[in-house]
C-alpha cells in the first residue's frame, strides 16, 4: 500500500446536544407505543457498552415493535434529534455510545418472520439474537454462521452493524457473506427494503443507489489501491464491496442497478446509514460433526509459527489464547475447570493455546483423518482432540470468555480494547505479533494476545490504567503505530470490532483525507442532517483528532476524572482489588443479557429490561457511588430512589459471581451499598428489619407452633402483614413447628438412643454435626430428622450446634452489622464442636446458610481470625455431599430400596454459583441410579428467600420460575421432585402444587430398615 502522510488532528469537535426538554419527552412518549425513558438514571444505564466509553443518551425508547421504531425514528427525524439504534449493547470500539436517543430493539423487536427452508433463508426482526435465531431454525437442519462469543447476546442488527463474524469466518465470512436483504427506517423515518435488485422496485432506493455508484466510481482507484486485501475487515464504510459488485455487473454486460446491493454497504456501518428493523439472511447446512483440537504451546511465537501448517488442514476454526487469560481462568471459580481440558506440553507451562475446529461435511470418519493430518505436521507438541459437543462446548468456553477475563488482572494497569482488532494476512500474522509486541514493551507495558488467527484477526489488550494521564497518553501512541503496522503487513486497524469513538480518529490517518471524503459523501446520502450515531465513521466538524481516542471514557466522562471514594466497608474486597476495583468491575460485555442457559441474570430473563440486568447494577452502583448520578459535587450518593430501586429486583442469587467472567458480585455490592444507605440515614427500613430479623421471629414463632401458625392463617393478619411489610396475600407465611433440637431429643429418648448430642461429645466416637439454620430449627425439622436418621445410619453419631445465625437474611437486607455480629457469635458457637476431635463434619441443610459459611464469612469484616473462618468452612458440606466425598470412609453404609419413580433434581441458586448441583446429585445418583435422577436445566425459581414474598414483586417471581422450573415440574407429574433450598420448595409449592423434597427426605425415605 501507498505511505499516507501523519496528518494534524486538531479539529475542533461540535459543541454537545442539550438534554430532551420536558415537553419534547412528552411528545415522544405520545408519538410511540412503546417506553420512553428520560429520567438521568435510565438514561445513564444506557451511556455504556463493552467498552471503556461513557457517553449520557438524550433519552432512550424501547420501541414496542418495529413499526413502533419507524414512529420513533420520525419524530426525531422531524425535531433534528440524533437516535443511537442499539441492540444489546456488546459493542467494543463505542458505537453503542453517544449523545442521542437510544432506540433499544432487543426487547420487543426478536421475532422470527420467516423461513424458508427449501430456499435455505430466513428473515427475522433485528433484535433477536444470533443464539435465539440459531435455536429457531435448529429443527430445519439449518443455521446462520456468524458466531461472534457474544453470540449468546449480541443481536442481529448489532451483527450487522459490526459485520460480526466470529471464530469459523475462514469458512463461511462475515455477516455480509450471509446477508441478502435489510428492512430499514432511513434517517427521515422512510421505510425501505434494501437488497439485489431494490433498485428496480423502488423509485427511492434507485435514487440512493445511483447516488452510491456515483461516489464508488469516482473514487475506484483509491479504493482498489488503498482498501485491505484482507479476508476481515470493518473499518470504514463497505465502497468496496459495492464497487466489487458493480465491476462484476459490468464484466456480465448487466446494469449495476440490477446486482447492487446497499444492504451490503449498512454491513459495519455502526447504525451511522439507518436503523435495521429485519434481516434476510442466508442458512447454511449444519455439519454432520464438528471436532476440536486443542494444541498447546511453550511459547506464543512457537504457536505463530505453526499456523501456517494448521491452515493447510482446512480447519473451520483456528482460535488464539496466551498464557495471561489461561492464567486468568486457572485462578477464576467458574472457569479454571475449563483449563483442566488443555494438554501440558511436556515439562513446560503453557504460554499459549490454539483450538483448531473441523468440521465433517458426509461423516464422521473425516474427523479422524483431519486429526492424523494435524499430528503429522505438528509432531511433537501436546495435543488433545475432542468431538463430544459437551467437551467441546467446555474447551470452547474459556476461548468465548478470553475477553471478559482480561478484567480481573491485578493492579491498576488493565487490558483495554483500544489496539484489539486488528487484521493482517495470516502468513504476516506471526511478523505482527512479534513487532506488535515489540511496541508494547517499548512503552513500558505488556498485554495479552488472543485472536480469530486462522484469518489473520489478532486481539491485543495492551495493559494501561486509563485514570493515569500519562497511560492515555501511551495509548494514543501505540494506537497510532499498530495501526500503521497493520497498514505496511497489508492489514487494517479492524477486522470486526470497526471504528466507533476507538479508532474512527485513525480512519483519516490509514485511508488518506481522499477515502474520508467518500465517507462522508456516503453519510450524507443516507443521513443528510447527520443524525444517526453521529461522530461514529465520520464527523460533521471534520475527523476526529487522535486525543479524542482518550475522551469520554468511563473514567473522565465530562469534567475531572472520576473517582471511587475511600469508604469504611463491611465487606474486604481484596479479592477485587479493592471496593475501587469491585465498582468498577462491571466491562459492560454483556453476558448477563443471556435469556436461557445458567442461572445470571434472573430479573432480566424475565423483564428482558437493560435497567435489571447484571450489566445495568453494575452501572448503577458505580454511577451513584462514584458520584455521578446527582451531578453535584461527586458525593456518593448512598440513597439514590432510582439505584434503590433498580438494585429491589437483584435476587441476590450469586450467580453473578461465577457466570460473570469478570466475577462481578453484585449480590455484595447490594448488600454494601445497602448498608451504608443504612448508616448515612441511620436506621434500615422497616421491611429490611423484620426480614433480616427471621430467625428471632421464627424462634418466637417456634414457642407455641399451632397458635402462631393459627393466628397466621387468618385474612386478618395477611391483611396487616400485607400493609405493614408489602407481603403479598397469595403467599403463606411458612409454619412453624416445635424446634428441631426439642424434636430430636425427644425421638431419641423415645427410641432409647442416645446418638444425638446438644454439645461436644468427649470421646472420639465419629460425629457429624447439623448445624441448626433458622428455616430447618423452626419451620422444617422434619428435614433435620430425616438428616439424623440417614446420618445414625452411616454410623455417626449427630450433634446438633444451637449456634448463632448465620446472618444470610440479614446480608440480603443490608443489615451488615447485624449480619458481622451474627456469624461472629455463630463461630464462636462452632469452635467448640471443631476442637473436639470427634467431628468429622459441619452438615449445613440450608444452601443459602452454606454460602454464608464458605463465602460471605470469609469476606465480612469480622472479629473472628480468617484463619478460623476458613477452618469452619473447610469442615462445612452439604448433607448430600459430606456422604459422597467420605462414602468409603463412613463407619457403616445402609442399603436402600429401589425408588418407584423418577427424580427431578432443582439445584439452588447459590449451589449452582459457588460449588455446584454434583454436591446433592453425586449422591444422589450413586443412591437411586444414574438413571433415575434427572438435573433439571433450570435457573432461578424466583422466590430467593423474602424476594417472591413482596407485592411489588410476586408477579416477576412467579414469571421467573415459569421460564424452566414450573414447567419443567409440570411436564413430569409423576416423578418426584427434589430441591435443597426451602424457597425453591416453597416456590414449586405455589406453582406447581407440588411438594418438593429436600435430599435428606428422600433418601432417608429410601432407607431399607430390613
Amino acid at each position: 500500500m501507498t505511505a499516507l502522510p501523519v496528518l494534524p488532528s486538531t479539529r475542533a469537535m461540535p459543541p454537545a446536544r442539550p438534554a430532551v426538554d420536558e415537553q419534547t419527552a412528552r411528545d415522544l412518549a405520545n408519538a410511540v407505543a412503546g417506553e420512553v425513558r428520560t429520567g438521568r438514571h435510565d438514561r445513564m444505564l444506557y451511556s455504556t457498552d463493552a467498552s471503556p466509553y461513557q457517553v449520557e443518551p438524550l433519552a432512550v425508547v424501547i420501541p414496542a415493535d418495529a413499526d413502533d421504531a419507524v414512529r420513533a425514528v420520525r419524530f426525531c427525524s422531524e425535531r433534528g434529534l440524533p437516535m443511537l439504534p442499539r441492540g444489546g449493547g456488546t459493542s467494543l470500539a463505542g458505537q453503542c455510545t453517544s449523545r442521542a436517543v437510544v432506540l433499544d430493539v432487543s426487547p420487543n423487536c426478536r421475532q422470527l418472520l420467516t423461513i424458508d427452508a427449501e430456499a435455505k433463508t430466513c428473515k427475522a426482526e433485528s433484535g433477536i439474537t444470533l443464539d435465539d435465531l440459531n435455536d429457531a431454525i435448529r429443527d430445519t437442519g439449518l443455521f446462520f454462521p456468524p458466531d461472534p462469543s457474544t453470540s449468546r447476546h449480541a443481536n442481529l442488527g448489532g451483527s450487522i452493524g459490526n459485520n460480526a463474524a466470529g471464530s469459523r469466518s475462514v469458512k463461511y465470512g462475515r455477516t455480509s457473506e450471509s446477508l441478502l436483504g435489510l428492512d430499514v427506517a432511513l434517517a427521515d423515518g422512510t421505510r425501505i427494503t434494501l437488497d439485489e435488485g431494490a433498485a428496480l422496485r423502488d423509485a427511492r432506493v434507485r435514487d440512493i443507489t445511483e447516488q452510491v455508484l456515483d461516489v464508488v466510481d469516482r473514487y475506484a482507484g483509491l479504493i482498489r489501491e488503498r482498501f485491505p486485501k484482507t479476508r476481515r475487515r470493518n473499518a470504514g464504510y463497505a465502497i468496496d464491496m459495492i464497487l466489487q459488485q458493480a465491476d462484476a455487473a459490468r464484466a456480465d454486460g448487466v446494469d449495476p442497478l440490477e446486482r447492487i446491493n446497499l444492504a451490503h454497504l449498512l454491513c459495519g456501518s455502526e447504525g451511522t446509514l439507518a436503523t435495521t428493523l429485519a434481516a434476510e439472511v442466508k442458512l447454511w447446512p449444519i455439519p454432520v460433526a464438528r471436532g476440536l483440537a486443542v494444541v498447546a504451546f511453550a511459547e506464543l511465537d512457537d504457536a505463530m509459527d505453526a499456523l501456517a501448517a494448521i491452515l493447510e488442514t482446512k480447519p473451520s476454526a483456528v482460535e488464539l489464547l496466551d498464557d495471561i487469560v489461561v492464567d486468568l481462568a486457572r485462578a477464576n471459580a467458574e472457569y479454571r475447570r475449563y483449563v483442566d481440558l488443555l494438554p501440558q506440553p511436556a515439562g513446560q507451562l503453557v504460554k499459549a493455546v490454539l483450538y483448531v475446529e473441523y468440521e465433517a461435511e458426509r461423516d464422521a470418519s473425516e474427523l479422524r483423518c483431519r486429526f492424523d493430518d494435524l499430528r503429522r505436521r505438528l509432531p511433537g507438541l501436546a495435543m488433545e482432540a475432542h468431538t463430544e459437543p459437551a467437551s467441546m462446548a467446555m474447551a470452547w468456553k474459556l476461548r468465548k470468555a478470553g475477553e471478559p477475563l482480561l478484567h480481573g488482572i491485578p493492579g491498576n494497569r488493565k487490558p483495554q480494547t483500544f489496539v484489539e482488532d486488528n487484521a493482517v494476512p495470516p502468513e504476516r500474522l506471526p511478523e505482527f505479533v512479534r513487532r506488535f509486541r515489540e511496541i508494547v514493551e517499548r512503552h513500558g507495558t505488556n498485554a495479552a494476545f488472543y485472536a480469530h488467527a486462522s484469518v489473520g484477526v489478532l486481539h491485543v489488550r495492551p495493559l494501561v490504567d486509563v485514570h493515569d494521564a500519562d497511560d492515555r497518553r501511551i495509548m494514543q501512541s501505540i494506537a497510532v503505530e499498530v495501526a500503521d503496522l497493520a497498514r505496511e503487513l497489508g492489514g487494517v486497524m479492524s477486522g470486526e470490532h470497526g471504528d466507533g469513538r476507538l479508532r474512527s480518529p485513525l480512519l483519516e490517518r490509514f485511508f488518506g483525507p481522499e477515502l474520508i471524503e467518500a465517507f462522508r459523501e456516503i453519510k450524507a446520502i443516507f443521513d443528510p442532517q447527520g443524525l444517526l450515531n453521529p461522530g461514529n465513521v465520520v464527523h460533521p466538524a471534520g475527523q476526529r483528532p487522535i486525543e479524542s481516542m482518550t475522551e469520554s471514557m468511563r473514567v473522565n466522562p465530562v469534567g475531572p476524572d472520576v473517582v471511587v471514594p475511600t469508604v469504611d466497608t463491611y465487606f474486604d474486597y481484596s479479592d477485587q482489588h479493592g471496593f475501587d476495583g469491585a465498582v468498577e468491575m462491571c466491562n459492560g460485555a454483556g453476558v448477563c443479557r443471556k435469556k436461557q442457559g445458567g442461572t445470571m441474570c434472573p430479573s432480566y430473563m424475565g423483564t428482558l429490561d437493560e435497567r435489571h440486568s447484571t450489566r445495568g447494577r453494575g452501572n448503577a452502583l458505580r454511577l451513584a457511588i462514584t458520584g455521578q448520578i446527582a451531578q453535584t459535587a461527586r458525593k456518593a450518593a448512598w440513597d439514590d430512589p432510582d439505584t434503590i430501586d433498580t438494585l429491589d429486583l437483584c435476587l441476590s442469587c450469586k450467580a453473578c459471581k461465577t457466570e460473570c467472567p469478570s466475577n462481578v458480585d453484585i449480590s455484595r455490592l447490594k448488600a454494601e451499598y445497602t448498608a451504608q444507605r443504612y448508616r448515612e440515614r441511620g436506621r434500615p427500613t422497616l421491611r429490611s428489619f423484620v426480614f433480616g430479623n427471621v430467625r428471632t421471629l421464627n424462634r418466637l414463632g417456634s414457642i407455641t407452633p399451632a397458635i402462631a401458625n393459627w393466628v397466621n392463617r387468618q385474612p386478618i393478619t395477611k391483611q396487616i402483614v400485607g400493609r405493614l411489610l408489602g407481603v403479598d396475600e397469595r403467599r403463606d407465611i411458612p409454619a412453624f413447628a416445635k424446634p428441631l433440637h426439642k424434636q430430636a431429643r425427644k425421638q431419641a429418648r423415645k427410641q432409647g438412643q442416645r446418638d444425638v448430642v446438644l454439645s461436644p461429645p468427649k470421646d472420639n466416637r465419629p460425629t457429624v454435626v447439623i448445624y441448626g439454620d433458622c428455616f430447618t430449627t423452626y419451620n422444617e425439622p422434619g428435614i433435620g430428622l430425616a438428616s439424623i436418621e440417614l446420618l445414625q445410619a452411616f454410623g455417626y453419631r449427630v450433634g446438633i450446634a444451637k449456634a448463632a445465625c448465620c446472618g444470610r437474611a440479614q446480608m440480603s437486607t443490608g443489615l451488615l452489622p447485624s449480619a458481622i455480629a451474627s456469624a461472629d457469635k455463630a463461630l464462636a458457637d462452632l469452635e467448640p464442636w471443631l476442637s473436639c476431635g470427634a467431628v468429622e463434619g459441619i452438615v449445613v441443610l440450608e444452601p443459602s446458610c452454606l454460602s454464608a459459611i464458605k463465602d460471605d464469612w470469609q469476606q465480612l469484616k469480622l472479629a473472628t481470625p480468617k484463619a478460623d473462618r476458613a477452618r469452619v468452612a473447610a469442615k462445612s458440606y452439604m448433607l448430600e455431599d459430606f456422604l459422597e466425598r467420605h462414602w468409603d470412609a463412613h463407619p457403616a453404609r445402609p442399603a436402600f430400596k429401589t425408588p418407584s419413580a423418577e427424580t427431578l433434581f432443582h439445584g439452588h441458586c447459590h449451589q449452582k454459583a459457588l460449588w455446584g448441583h454434583e454436591s446433592s446429585t453425586k449422591l444422589l445418583q450413586r443412591v437411586l441410579g444414574d438413571d433415575a435422577v434427572r438435573v433439571l436445566d433450570t435457573g432461578c425459581c424466583g422466590m430467593a428467600g423474602s424476594f417472591g414474598y413482596t407485592v411489588d414483586r410476586y408477579d416477576l417471581s412467579m414469571k421467573i420460575g415459569e421460564l424452566a422450573l414450573m414447567p419443567a415440574v409440570r411436564a413430569e407429574p409423576d416423578a418426584a421432585v427434589c430441591a435443597p433450598g426451602t424457597s425453591c420448595r416453597h416456590q414449586i409449592a405455589d406453582g406447581t402444587g407440588r411438594r418438593a423434597m429436600h435430599p435428606a427426605e428422600l433418601l432417608a425415605s429410601l432407607l431399607d430398615e430390613g
